[in-house]
This record gives C-alpha cells, sequence and structure tokens, in this order.
C-alpha cells in the first residue's frame, strides 16, 4: 500500500495559517527556482521518479521530465532556465527483456554491481521552457554529490568507477565543462568527498572531507579549493564538532553552516579571511536551517529540544529571534505527561570525562529503575533533539541514560578516535561508569538495570552483556555478534581502517576477541534480539548466530526477525511490533512486570492519553 504525505505551504513572516500545497499524489525533493516563481519536486510516474514543477503563486503541478530512467539529486541553474540532474543508464531493450525473464545474476563488484545489482549513471540537463533532455556525462561513473557553476556552465562532481561495498573513499571530484564535454579530475586521494558547492565567484569550490590523504578518523573539515589552480585546504580547523548543511555568503568571504557541538546545534559562520568561527545563534536544542535567502539575510530552519517537538521556523541570520511557521503536535504539549531532560558528566575508569543524556519521569529522580540507551555509530550521538521513544520510557517509570561515549561524533576529533583498536573496551567503561554514577546518585535502582541499543548501540549492548551480569534485561537490534564472518557481507571498513584494525587474517585474535559471540558463554542477562531480514549494514544472520548461541544454552532468549526491512525499519506495523515487544521484554525482566500495550480507542470515542 503506498502511503501519500500532504504537502504545505506558510508565508515566511507567519501572517497566514498553514495550508495544503500539493494533494494526494504527494512528492518529494522540494526546491524553490532562484527566482522563487517556481517550485520542483520528485513524483513517481509509471515506477519512475521524474521532475514536477508548479507556481508557487498557485496552480497544478506540470510533469516536466519524461526521463526513461529515475531521476536522482537535481539542481536549478543560477538563472533558472535549466535544471542538472542525475539518473541511471537505462538498459537496452535486450537487457531489460533477459532481465524480466529471470536472468538476474549478479556479477558481485563487477561493473556497477557491488554486492547488489548497480548502474552507472550521468548527469543531465532539462530545459525548463521547452523540456527537452541534453545529456552532460556519457561514462562508466557512480556519481554522487555534485553542483552547477553560478554561470550554469561548468559542474562539479563526485564520482566513482567501481561500486564495492566499503570503498566509497575512492570517489573523486572532477570538473565537467559543459560546451566541450570535457571531465577533469580535481582530487587524486583516498578520501571521499561530498556536499559540493560552487562559490559565488565561480572560481572556487567548497566541500567536506576529513582529510587529502588515506581515510582518516576525524570529524569531517570544510575544504575550500580553486578549481583552476588544484589548490585546496581546510577552512574549518577552528570547530569542534559536526559540520552539516552550509552555504557561501553572497560575497564568498565567509560560509555559513549548520554544526553540533556536543548535543546542541546551531547556526555558525566561519570568516574565510582569517579563519574565525563565530557562533550565530545560541539555541539550547537543535536550531537546523534547512534552507537560506539567496542574500543570505533569512534562513528557514526546523526547531526542536528534549521538551518540543521539531516545528518550522524562519530568522534572520544575525541571530535575532525567528518566527515560528508551523505548530505540528500541539497535542504533545497539551495531552501528554513528558519527561525531564538534562546533561550530566562523569568521569570514565581512566578519567576521560563523558557527557550523556539523563531523562526521568517528571518530577521524580529516586530510586527508579534505569534503562541504558546505546547509540548508533560508533560515531553517533545523542543530541537535544525530541525523542517520543524516551519519553514513553519515562511515563513507564523509567530513569534513561543516553552516554556519548568515546567514539561519539560532535564534540572533537580525539573524542571520535577514543575508541580506535579498542571497541568494547572504553567505551564499554564509558557505559557501566555513567550506570554508577547514577547509582551513587541515588537516581537509580542497582536492582533494576535494562539495556538496549540498535546497530552499533546493538553490538555495544550484546558485548556488555557479555562483559557483565548486572543487567535484568537487555533488547538488542541489528546488531553484529562475530566480526570475523560479517568481514564480506557487512558495510565495516570502519572495522578494519579504526576500530579493530587490520582483516581477520592479519589480525585473527583481536577479530575474535572483539566479538560478542566469543563470550557468548558469560550472558546471564535475559536478552531480546531483533533484526531486519533485509539489513544490508549489519547483515541479519548475524542475530540468528547470537540467538542460536543462546537458545544452545539454554538461556532466556527471543529472536524477532522482521522481512522486508532494512537497517532503518520502514513499514508502520513492524515499528509497532519491534516497539511493543522491546517494552514488554524490558518490563518484564527488569522489573517483573507483565505489561500489556495500551489499545487505541474507537474513532467515535473521545481520545483518553493517560
Amino acid at each position: 500500500m503506498a502511503v501519500h504525505r500532504r504537502r504545505g505551504g506558510v508565508p515566511s513572516d507567519g501572517s497566514e495559517e498553514p495550508w495544503q500545497f500539493i494533494g494526494e499524489e504527494g512528492g518529494s525533493s522540494f526546491q524553490f527556482s532562484p527566482d522563487g516563481r517556481w517550485l520542483s519536486f520528485t513524483r513517481t510516474v509509471d515506477e519512475k521518479r521524474q521532475l514536477f514543477i508548479m507556481r508557487t503563486d498557485g496552480g497544478e503541478a506540470v510533469q516536466l521530465s519524461e526521463h526513461e530512467t529515475a531521476v536522482g539529486a537535481y539542481q536549478w541553474t543560477e538563472d533558472g532556465t535549466h535544471i542538472v540532474f542525475v539518473a541511471a543508464h537505462k538498459r537496452s531493450e535486450e537487457e531489460e527483456k533477459e532481465r524480466k525473464a529471470g536472468s538476474d545474476a549478479i556479477f558481485v563488484d563487477e561493473g556497477p554491481n557491488g554486492q547488489t545489482a548497480g548502474q552507472w549513471n550521468d548527469l543531465w540537463s532539462i530545459d525548463v521552457a521547452t523540456k527537452e533532455e541534453t545529456r552532460l556525462t556519457e561514462s562508466d561513473n557512480r556519481i554522487g554529490s555534485f553542483s552547477v557553476s553560478p554561470d550554469g556552465g561548468r559542474v562539479v562532481f563526485a564520482a566513482r568507477t567501481e561500486n564495492r561495498r566499503n570503498q566509497s573513499n575512492l570517489s573523486e571530484i572532477h570538473l565537467l565543462e559543459i560546451e566541450s564535454g570535457d571531465i577533469r579530475a580535481l582530487t587524486y586521494n583516498q578520501a571521499p568527498e561530498g556536499r559540493l558547492t560552487w562559490a559565488p565567484d565561480g572560481r572556487r569550490i567548497a566541500y567536506e572531507a576529513p582529510s587529502d590523504g588515506e581515510w582518516d578518523l576525524r570529524l569531517d573539515k570544510i575544504w575550500v579549493m580553486d578549481v583552476e589552480s588544484g589548490d585546496k585546504s581546510i577552512v574549518s580547523s577552528a570547530f569542534d564538532g559536526n559540520i552539516r548543511q552550509f552555504v557561501w555568503s553572497p560575497d564568498a568571504s565567509a560560509i555559513l553552516f549548520s554544526g553540533l557541538q556536543g548535543t546542541n546545534n546551531n547556526l555558525y559562520r566561519l570568516d574565510l579571511g582569517n579563519g574565525r568561527v563565530e557562533q550565530v545563534t545560541e539555541h539550547v536544542g537543535s536550531l537546523s536551517p534547512s534552507s537560506f535567502s539567496k542574500d543570505r539575510s533569512m534562513m528557514a530552519y526546523v526547531a526542536q529540544n528534549w521538551d518540543t517537538p521539531p516545528d518550522v521556523w524562519a530568522g534572520p541570520t544575525t541571530g535575532d529571534d525567528g518566527t515560528k511557521l508551523t505548530d505540528a503536535n500541539p497535542w504533545i504539549v497539551t495531552d501528554l505527561v513528558m519527561g525531564e531532560s538534562r546533561l550530566i558528566q562523569w568521569d570514565s575508569r581512566d578519567g576521560m570525562e563523558i557527557e550523556g543524556i539523563l531523562t526521568v519521569p517528571q518530577g521524580v529522580s529516586e530510586d527508579l529503575p534505569l534503562l541504558l540507551h546505546i547509540h548508533g555509530g560508533p560515531a553517533g550521538v545523542f543530541t537535544n533533539t525530541f525523542n517520543a521513544r524516551a519519553h514513553v520510557w519515562a511515563g513507564l517509570g523509567y530513569a534513561q541514560l543516553s552516554p556519548n561515549v568515546r567514539g561519539s561524533s560532535g564534540y572533537t576529533d580525539d573524542l571520535l578516535r577514543g575508541n580506535m583498536n579498542d571497541i568494547g573496551g572504553g567505551d564499554y567503561w564509558d557505559l557501566m561508569t555513567g550506570v554508577d554514577a547514577l547509582i551513587a546518585q541515588g537516581i537509580a535502582d542497582e536492582d533494576q538495570l535494562g539495556l538496549r541499543g540498535w546497530s552499533y548501540g546493538g553490538i555495544l549492548g550484546g558485548w556488555t552483556i557479555t562483559q557483565t551480569d548486572r543487567f535484568k534485561g537487555a533488547s538488542v537490534g541489528a546488531m553484529v555478534a562475530d566480526w570475523t564472518s560479517e568481514y564480506g557481507p557487512g558495510f565495516n571498513h570502519d572495522v578494519s581502517l579504526w576500530y579493530i584494525g587490520g582483516t581477520p587474517w592479519e589480525n585473527p585474535e583481536e577479530w575474535r576477541y572483539r566479538s560478542a559471540l566469543t563470550h557468548v558463554a558469560n550472558i546471564t542477562t535475559p536478552t531480546l534480539i531483533l533484526h531486519g531480514m533485509n539489513d544490508r549494514t549489519d547483515t541479519e544472520p548475524q542475530s540468528m548466530m547470537f540467538f542460536q548461541a543462546l537458545r544452545d544454552q539454554n538461556k532466556t532468549a527471543r529472536y524477532i526477525r522482521f522481512p522486508r526491512e532494512p537497517h532503518g525499519f520502514r513499514e508502520p506495523r513492524h515499528q509497532r511490533t519491534r516497539d511493543v515487544e522491546e517494552i514488554r521484554w524490558i518490563q518484564k525482566y527488569v522489573r517483573g512486570i507483565e505489561w500489556e500495550p495500551w489499545t487505541r480507542p474507537d474513532e467515535d470515542e473521545p481520545k483518553v492519553i493517560s
């Protein structure tokens, strides 16, 4: 069943209520034309994504493209006459006939294939007035990020000529001269580049990359390159944290960017003349710019924090107060009792200071059952954003600790690199010293401890219960139990490069030692295991091995496999089953409660929330 999302509009000054702008057919990848007269988006037609445009002052959407394959990422030219987009190569009639007849064997790592079937793609341009399409490249490339020059005559793009699973660092930046069709490589290194953006002067580009040599474990930096000389340098050295979306100032003297430092996200200004970084907004929570006016004086952004769900705002880029444009979830404030969250710090076993988010039920902060959340990554991070799951657990009576252990992003390169060649070492002790700190403060009941995690959270959670018997119940999702058997199937370049190091044949003892499966006989914690059967990040047999090992030892375990689901679940019924069964498990084994989920009232009955 298709899910249609209605898309709306609202004046940037907040003078009117939001209204529905696009009907049931829906759309995605919305962009304004440079002059603001048109809204472009993609919509699926005959199983292929195509470009549509509609006037911003009203009217029906018009299909712009009828491309032979699906339209991918796209960008308007500065003069608004063309749209440049990426699209996959079209199979020949013979290839398509054979594929439909069942000839779909995958020659792994050959041509555009990786572990799954792939296709090369190209850049195309479409004339907005005539709908005429022009092919800009014709080569065997996998094109990712790209940017069109201000004069519309050149395109920089990142691409690679192979599609191996763990080699995205082999993508390089290229420069296309549209009129001649000439393409010139601008980088030659082992680092991944992305978010390519032309400067308004048309001479330079900015992009993100951790380094210009080997693929280093570092937070991404902003680089600026002169496209003629190839000279490049890091310009964001003064900033520690995660750099997200960024734009040039109109005079190319500065870059405005969205940045995460610790748990808060704000707008920053980078002066390219002296390298200084100024924090423009002082939001306690997450203020995430999503688009800027052409003169960079105004921005649209999404703001939220622990207590407030996200809404769209508009405001000046000076740091002055903005205007709230939407109120998407008013019932959360009026109808629900929320948990209370705050930042806490503690010293880990080796003295490293670790920061985390503590959430407790409203008005209660003593002798509580404790649920330890473990984030994904390892380079994930818990942030000051609205987390519905945390409020549900608070409503169930739990204190919750969400630690940003060593290896987390959003802080410094040193913290990010803190678990190099030590996964399951210092990061494990960061968890346990945080739990001990809450017990010492009288917040957590040491006899009622539970943990949950997904992806790296499931990996570190599975490892944790092999190292201690203190947790009464655990839920681990999308985990890896045995690193050696995951070496080929999984997305694990970071394990070889940084977190364990080497390969299973070069460093076999470490690959075995760092695997939870090696120590599975130590587990006494009742364990719920969850995994999507189409997960290609952490492959599903990993959970099956872990479950089998627990059951072979007659240990308390349950495994729920979810058909069709990738690493992040998509289907609402599966999401509900996952969350309900996790609550049921933790309630039973941490607190001895036979919990049953809430039931929804009939549509005709009054809504009661408790």
